[in-house]
C-alpha cells in the first residue's frame, strides 16, 4: 500500500531535479501523476529536449501511471487544460505541486524588467494559474481531501543579495499560499509551501561558495530524494491538519517555520511624540534584532 494510492497529482517543472524526484516518488507511492515540464533552460530562453515526456517514461517502465504535459505555466488558458488534462486523463485531481521556475539573476542596481517580469511570471503567476483553474475544480467537486503544495526558497525568506525578482516571487508565493488556506478549507483545500535545501542545476552555482551549507553533488544529505518526505506526507490525506505554513527541507532536515507574529510592541496612551518613538523603538526592537543568515549583517 503506498501513502498516495488512488490520488492524482499535477506536477510542474517535473522534469527535472527536485519536481522529476518528486514524480517518481508521488507514483511510487501510487499516485497517477501528470509531469508538466515546458523544457526550457534555467533562465527559461532556451528549449532543452522533453524531459516531461523522459519523466513520464521512466514512471510508466516502472509501472506507475503518469501522463506528459508541456504546457507553459505563465499561460493562463493552458494551465487550464493541463487540469482538464488531469481529471479527463485519470478521472479526478487531488494535488497540485508547483515546483517550475526559472533564474535571472542580479543585484538590484543592474536588474532589467525584463529579468523582473519574466521571474515573477512563471514563480508567481504559474502558481497563482494552477491553483486558480484547481481551486476550481475543487469548489465544484467538494469532499475531497485536496492539496496545494508550493515551492518557495531560502532566498525570499532571508534575502539573497542578488536575487530580487527570485526573492520576490517567492515570498509573494507565501502570500498567495496564505490566501487559498484561508479561502479554500472549506472546500478540503489545505495549501501549504515548501522551501526545498537541495544539490540541483538551480543551486550548483553555490557549489564551493556557501559557507553555512556544503552545496555539492557528493553530499548524499544534499540528495533531493530529502526534500521528498513532507511533500509527500502534505500530499496525503494525513496532513489534513496542517494549513498555511511553511515546511523547510533538505540537509538531512526537516523544519517547521514559525508564522509571523509580532515579537516587540511599544505603546502609547495618545499620540506618539516623535523622539519618544525614536527612544522607544531604538532601545525595544534593537534588541529584538538577530540576523541568523549569511545574506543580513547587524
Amino acid at each position: 500500500m503506498g501513502k498516495l494510492d488512488g490520488r492524482v497529482a499535477i506536477i510542474t517543472g517535473a522534469g527535472r531535479g527536485i519536481g522529476a524526484e518528486v514524480a517518481r516518488t508521488f507514483a511510487a507511492e501510487g499516485a497517477a501523476v501528470v509531469v508538466n515540464d515546458l523544457g526550457a533552460s534555467m533562465d527559461g530562453n532556451t528549449d532543452e529536449g522533453t524531459p516531461a515526456e523522459e519523466v513520464t517514461e521512466e514512471i510508466l517502465k516502472a509501472g506507475g501511471k503518469a501522463a506528459a504535459n508541456n504546457c507553459d505555466i505563465t499561460d493562463f488558458e493552458a494551465t487550464r487544460e493541463m487540469v482538464g488534462q488531469a481529471v479527463e486523463t485519470f478521472g479526478r485531481l487531488d494535488i497540485v505541486v508547483n515546483v517550475a521556475g526559472i533564474i535571472r539573476d542580479g543585484m538590484i542596481f543592474k536588474m532589467e524588467e525584463s529579468q523582473f517580469d519574466a521571474v515573477v511570471a512563471v514563480h508567481l503567476k504559474g502558481c497563482f494559474n494552477t491553483s486558480r483553474h484547481a481551486s476550481t475544480y475543487w469548489r465544484e467537486n467538494r469532499g475531497g481531501e485536496y492539496r496545494l503544495i508550493h515551492f518557495i526558497s531560502g532566498s525570499g525568506i532571508y534575502g539573497g543579495p542578488a536575487q530580487p525578482n527570485y526573492a520576490a516571487a517567492k515570498m509573494g508565493i507565501v502570500g498567495l499560499s496564505n490566501s487559498c488556506a484561508s479561502a479554500l478549507h472549506g472546500y478540503g483545500v489545505t495549501s501549504n509551501c515548501i522551501a526545498p535545501i537541495a544539490y540541483t542545476r538551480m543551486t550548483a552555482s553555490l557549489e564551493g561558495k556557501s559557507t553555512v551549507m556544503d552545496y555539492s553533488p557528493d553530499n548524499e544529505k544534499m540528495s533531493t530524494k530529502n526534500v521528498v518526505p513532507p511533500v509527500v506526507w502534505l500530499a496525503s490525506e494525513e496532513s489534513s491538519w496542517m494549513n498555511g505554513r511553511i515546511i523547510q527541507a533538505g540537509n538531512g532536515r526537516i523544519g517547521l517555520f514559525n508564522s509571523p507574529a509580532i515579537e516587540r510592541e511599544v505603546t502609547t496612551p495618545g499620540i506618539w511624540d516623535m523622539d519618544d518613538a525614536f527612544a522607544e523603538m531604538n532601545t525595544t526592537f534593537k534588541e529584538a534584532i538577530v540576523y541568523p543568515n549569511p545574506f543580513r549583517k547587524g
